[in-house]
């Protein structure tokens, strides 16, 4: 791994990701602080779940035009955050997180509060993680999806590199790498860039498969996530594309109408553990599948990536590491929007069957 290990004017951590190896100096000549106000977490005693408050980010930047994007390279007319005058890939600290590195959250803390007789309204806790801010590419006006495979095996080489290393601090239990794409699902830097959250505690999401994982261990013996992927892959109507490594499928349960999960073959739970092959056969399908999406409607596809990995606290029961794709997008000149039912009581309804999405995404083309 080709990596520079830099720190910023106001004390965050830089991280360059080299596609080969090469010699960097870094010095950020800005006078900046880092703005104030932290993050909080508070419990929400209904559903059992932490939200985090972070004002400071309502400061944060808004869809600045081109000239002015923070995440471009440094030039001798503008300083940015990143100070190079060129990078592969790039991680650092994000200036606005909604987790401000506090103290480590002890994970039975609603629990000790319920039986200490405390009022859980008030249960409260200073926002600790961490969030990293991940740059693709230098180039402005390109996509994740128009890199080459080189390219994109740097950019799993820095998620996985940083999620071993957020892992091993005490604050952080679960680490999400994620992109956001495009103005419909509420981008507000075109630059293209992913994100990294390091969370305190398993996420809502990966601790109800966490509870269904459990289940079928116990009432068949079995691996909830091998017996998903075996069925999958023996229908067939809903795989995308199967290579030596990965199958990318829509879920027979789809919530939205374009959803596409890209798992492993091998039981792995984290992206530290794949190997080179698994990288390198990652890289090329999911360029790939990412192409396909922009055929799909005829225009750029908004969507949220992100890796699902197992928390720390996790221990042995079972989980397979995956990334899941989705998109509001249900017509070229249509979005899905979560309403009532969705929004309200968190029943989602698909628009489009799933096995219907995976022949159009078979049928839009690929380049592998």
């Amino acid at each position: 791994m080709n990596r520079t290990q830099a720190t910023l004017a106001d004390g965050r951590e830089i991280f360059f990701y080299d596609d080969v190896p090469r010699t960097r100096t870094v010095h950020d000549t800005r006078d900046i602080v880092r703005p104030g106000g932290g993050s909080e977490l508070r419990w929400d005693a209904y559903l059992g779940e932490w939200v985090a408050v972070a004002a400071a980010r309502q400061h944060r930047t808004h869809k600045p035009a081109t000239a002015l994007c923070p995440l471009c390279p440094t030039t001798d007319e503008r300083a940015t955050e990143i100070p190079q005058d060129d990078y592969d890939v790039v991680v650092f600290e994000n200036r606005f997180p909604s987790l401000a590195g506090g103290p480590e959250l002890p994970l039975d803390k609603p629990e000790q509060a319920l039986a200490a007789g405390e009022d859980l309204t008030a249960l409260r806790h200073p926002g600790a993680g961490r969030c990293e801010v991940v740059c693709f590419t230098p180039e402005h006006t390109t996509s994740l999806a128009q890199l080459d495979p080189r390219r994109l095996r740097t950019v799993v080489d820095a998620w996985a590199d940083r999620t071993a290393a957020l892992l091993a601090l005490p604050e952080v239990d679960q680490v999400y790498c994620f992109e956001n794409r495009g103005e419909e699902i509420g981008v507000t830097l075109h630059h293209p860039h992913g994100q990294i959250y390091g969370y305190p505690f398993p996420t809502p999401r990966t601790a109800r498969m966490l509870e269904s994982a459990r289940a079928t261990r116990k009432a068949t013996g079995e691996d909830l996530f091998a017996r998903t992927l075996a069925a999958e892959q023996a229908a067939g109507e809903r795989i995308i594309s199967r290579t030596e490594h990965w199958t990318a499928f829509v879920p027979a349960w789809a919530r939205w109408p374009v959803e596409v999960h890209l798992m492993p073959h091998r039981a792995v739970r984290t992206l530290p553990e794949l190997s080179d092959a698994e990288r390198d056969d990652f890289a090329a399908l999911y360029l790939d599948i990412l192409q396909r999406g922009d055929r799909l409607f005829g225009t750029a596809l908004p969507y949220i990536s992100g890796w699902q990995q197992a928390p720390a606290s996790a221990g042995d029961t079972d989980f397979r590491l995956h990334l899941q794709l989705f998109s509001i997008r249900r017509a070229e000149n249509k979005l899905k929007y979560l309403a009532g039912s969705e929004s309200g009581v968190g029943v989602f309804i698909n628009d489009i069957p799933p096995e219907q999405m995976a022949q159009r995404l078979r049928e839009s083309g690929g380049t592998t």
